[in-house]
């Protein structure tokens, strides 16, 4: 069951049941209104001038005091697309066209390298997001890893691993999960906490050896090595520390042994949900979850 509100421009459905939600941010009629009239006053300038609008007027900011334009761009096309609000044409492409970017191909030496972790130099990890090497990552994960490579959105940092000045690995860490119950119990999170809190959990989304590199030992020291560092990482790039780390592993292709040997912690298992747009739909690929504090004290962090 629906009704009209009629504004200048358009007519704005909402459902009787309730206001939505997305974003975290609920709307209204009301916000509704104020959304459809800084399109109109802002309509000339574009899409992305009137997220920043209103990311202003609702101080919607990360942690690092940039705008959350993302947030708000999603929130926009998802009101447009339920013909809540009418947006103007856009002025380049979509956002989706981005992600989907196909990153140009990089050539290495793909010679064998094999052997114990012991007769090499000690491995050296480097931060490449933003850097000359970035390129050099993307083409690695898109050519090698299972999953392909995707544009990450909101905060993330890319890692490329050398052994005698070699690449062997690459390893990307994004947003945390939103919804993740053994998580949340693990941790002792209520709703509000987790909203709060959740930027200071970082998810390791990538993780690829090279497939020519067979080295003992090697990725979970790899792993090791970039938990000690990422947190003055994420810091020095997002203004906040992070205080625990989580990933997901397929059951069906991997064990999980170098997380384990890295002394991560198996703490359950996902639903094998998936989130599309605003939605969860269930998918089957049931994923292991394993956990890693970065402090003694991550229970008191992340629940403050």
């Amino acid at each position: 069951m629906h009704f009209l509100v009629a504004s200048p421009t358009v007519f704005c459905y909402t459902m009787v049941m309730g206001p939505l939600t997305i974003r975290k941010k609920t709307i209204t009629t009301a916000v509704i209104a104020e959304i459809q009239a800084t399109v109109d006053e802002h309509r000339e300038r574009g899409r992305t001038h009137i997220s920043q609008v209103l990311c202003q007027r609702w101080q919607w900011i990360q942690p690092n005091g940039a705008l959350r334009e993302m947030a708000c761009r999603e929130l926009l096309l998802t009101l447009h697309r339920k013909g809540l609000i009418r947006l103007p044409p856009r002025f380049t492409n979509s956002h989706n066209d981005k992600r989907n970017w196909r990153p140009a191909v990089v050539e290495i030496d793909q010679a064998p390298l094999t052997g114990s972790l012991s007769e090499f130099a000690p491995p050296i990890l480097e931060q490449v997001r933003n850097t000359p090497l970035e390129p050099l990552y993307n083409s690695l994960i898109a050519r090698y890893h299972y999953l392909g490579y995707r544009q990450i959105v909101g905060s993330h940092l890319k890692y490329i691993a050398f052994l005698d000045e070699r690449p062997v690995a690459c390893l990307g860490w994004g947003s945390a999960a939103w919804r993740v119950k053994c998580r949340e119990e693990f941790i002792g999170w209520g709703r509000v906490t987790k909203m709060n809190n959740l930027h200071m959990v970082a998810n390791n989304t990538r993780f690829l050896i090279l497939p020519w590199v067979s080295v003992k030992c090697l990725a979970s020291k790899v792993i090791s090595l970039n938990a000690k560092r990422i947190s003055a990482d994420w810091i020095s790039t997002y203004h906040h520390p992070l205080h625990l780390l989580e990933t997901f592993v397929e059951r069906a292709r991997f064990r999980g042994t170098c997380y384990r040997a890295a002394n991560w912690m198996h703490v359950g298992e996902t639903r094998g949900m998936a989130k599309r747009g605003h939605d969860h739909l269930f998918h089957g690929s049931i994923k292991d979850v394993y956990l890693y504090p970065l402090s003694r004290n991550f229970r008191k962090d992340l629940c403050g």
